[in-house]
């Protein structure tokens, strides 16, 4: 049986994701035992970005106040999410029959979350995320009801 287009395409989504999150995680690990301010104005040196704009100065805010415990939760959840999106993501691409109700579960209970954040700090960005989301979940379920 022939793997549907857009099952395909969300598996991909799904696992580029995970592979980004599983790497943003060993990051995290590496921060460890390191003044992570230095190391953020380190990347903004090199990627030569301007440091007087403001997004710059809230990351290194944020980047001058988080401790070793901070990082390795932040780590173990990258790791963590990153597991959900290469099972969801590899199951879709391997047609297992409990991948597409799996993907449903799990991304529908984000989006509650999503949401949440979207009204605390709004930003187009994370719309797009929840919007895109959304549009997983409802294909999905169509595919489930078709079968």
């Amino acid at each position: 049986m022939a793997i549907d287009r857009g099952i395909r395409l969300i598996a991909f989504f799904k696992l580029f994701k995970g592979v980004l999150l599983f790497c943003s995680g060993i990051g995290l690990l590496r921060l460890l035992h390191r003044d992570v301010a230095d190391v953020v104005t380190q990347w903004i040196n090199t990627l030569h970005v301007d440091p007087d704009n403001r997004h710059i100065h809230n990351l290194l805010a944020k980047a001058s106040i988080l401790n070793e415990r901070q990082l390795k939760e932040l780590s173990l959840g990258s790791f963590f999410y990153a597991g959900l999106l290469l099972t969801e993501g590899s199951a879709l691409l391997w047609q297992k029959r409990w991948a597409r109700y799996f993907t449903v579960i799990v991304t529908t209970s984000f989006i509650p979350l999503e949401m949440w954040e979207l009204f605390a700090h709004f930003s187009v960005a994370k719309t797009v995320v929840i919007a895109v989301n959304v549009a997983i979940v409802w294909y999905l379920v169509l595919r489930i009801k078709r079968n």
